[in-house]
C-alpha cells in the first residue's frame, strides 16, 4: 500500500489515575484544537467521579511516597527527567501545537521544562536545610523543627504554559513528599496527558500523581470541596473562580495557595514561565514539626552527654 493511500493511526488520548489509563468514568470526549482552531484530538471529558477516584488513588500512595527518603524521591524525579529527554521530539510537537510556537520555541520551551524537573530533583533532600533546623531555646532542650508534606494537594494546572507551567506546579509537590490530583489546562491538555505516559514508565509510583483532563471549574469544585484533599493550588483558576475555591477549601482547612497577580485572570499569559522558580512552591505545601528533647542535666561540664 502506498503512503498516500495509508490511513493515520490517531493517538488515543487517556487519563492517568492510579498508575492506570483509564477512559473517563463518564465516556466523554471534547475536541482539542490548535491556534488556528484546527482539530487535533479528542480529550477525555473528565467527571466528578474521576476526580473522587483521583482523590483515592492519591491519598492510597502518600503513605510510601512520603516515607521514601528524600533522597530516593530525587532519584525518582531524575528518572523522569531522563525519560522526557528521551521523547523531547514528541513534547516539542505537542506543545508546538497546543501553543501555537514556532518548532524552535516550542523546543526552548521543552528544554526549559526538563531542566526544570532536573531543578526540583535536586531540591528534594536540601529542603529541609533551608524550611527547618534547630531553634534556640532557653533551657536544657533539644529543639528541632523539620518539615513535613502536607498530604493530598489538588493543582490547578496553567492554561496557557501547557508544559513549561505544567511541570512547574507538578514538580514541586511530589518533590517534598505530597501526591497530587492535578487539572490539566482545558485548552491544551495533550502535554499534560503525554506526561502521564512519561510518569507510567519511570519509577514514580502509581498514584502519586494523577492527571486529569477536561473542564477545569467542574472539576475543581469537588476537589476543593473534598475532605481527603489537604491542599490546592489555584494556578489556573481565574480571579472568580479561584475566591469561590478558596472558601469551599475553608471547610477543611486545606493548604491554598493562590495564583500570583499575574496569573489572576487564569490566563497566565503576563507569567514568565522562564524565571527563577526560587522555593517557594517547595514550601507552599509544607507542615513544620517541631520537637523537643531534653538534653539531661548540665554540670559545670555542660552537657550530660
Amino acid at each position: 500500500m502506498s503512503e498516500q493511500n495509508r490511513l493515520g493511526v490517531f493517538k488515543t488520548y487517556k487519563l492517568y489515575v492510579g498508575g492506570k489509563f483509564p477512559r473517563s468514568e463518564s465516556g466523554r470526549v471534547y475536541e482539542v484544537t490548535d491556534s488556528k482552531g484546527q482539530w487535533l484530538a479528542n480529550a477525555p471529558q473528565s467527571s466528578r467521579k474521576d476526580a473522587r477516584d483521583a482523590v483515592v488513588a492519591a491519598r492510597k500512595a502518600f503513605g510510601g511516597w512520603s516515607g521514601a527518603t528524600a533522597y530516593n524521591r530525587g532519584q525518582v524525579l531524575y528518572r523522569v527527567a531522563e525519560m522526557l529527554e528521551g521523547r523531547k521530539e514528541q513534547f516539542v510537537r505537542e506543545v508546538a501545537a497546543s501553543e501555537g510556537l514556532s518548532k524552535s520555541k516550542a523546543a526552548a520551551v521543552v528544554d526549559a521544562a526538563i531542566d526544570r524537573w532536573v531543578w526540583y530533583a535536586g531540591w528534594t533532600d536540601k529542603i529541609g536545610q533551608i524550611s527547618g533546623g534547630a531553634n534556640p531555646v532557653a533551657g536544657p532542650f533539644f529543639n528541632l523543627s523539620t518539615p513535613e508534606p502536607t498530604g493530598v494537594v489538588a493543582v490547578l494546572a496553567p492554561q496557557k504554559s501547557s508544559f513549561l507551567g505544567l511541570v512547574s506546579v507538578i514538580a514541586p509537590v511530589i518533590a517534598t513528599g505530597n501526591t497530587a490530583v492535578v487539572i490539566a489546562s482545558a485548552d491544551a491538555p495533550l502535554p499534560a496527558l503525554s506526561l502521564g505516559e512519561v510518569l507510567a514508565t519511570s519509577d514514580v509510583p502509581g498514584g502519586v500523581v494523577n492527571i486529569l483532563s477536561g473542564a477545569t471549574a467542574e472539576l475543581a469544585a469537588p476537589l476543593a470541596a473534598h475532605q481527603d484533599v489537604n491542599a490546592i493550588d489555584l494556578t489556573g483558576a481565574g480571579a472568580e473562580l479561584a475566591k469561590e475555591l478558596e472558601i469551599a477549601a475553608a471547610d477543611n482547612l486545606k493548604r491554598v495557595l493562590r495564583p500570583l497577580p499575574a496569573e489572576a485572570d487564569g490566563s497566565d499569559a503576563s507569567t514568565d514561565w522562564l524565571a527563577a522558580p526560587g522555593t517557594h512552591r517547595l514550601t507552599a505545601f509544607l507542615e513544620t514539626k517541631t520537637v523537643w528533647h531534653p538534653t539531661g542535666a548540665l554540670g559545670a561540664a555542660g552537657s550530660s552527654y
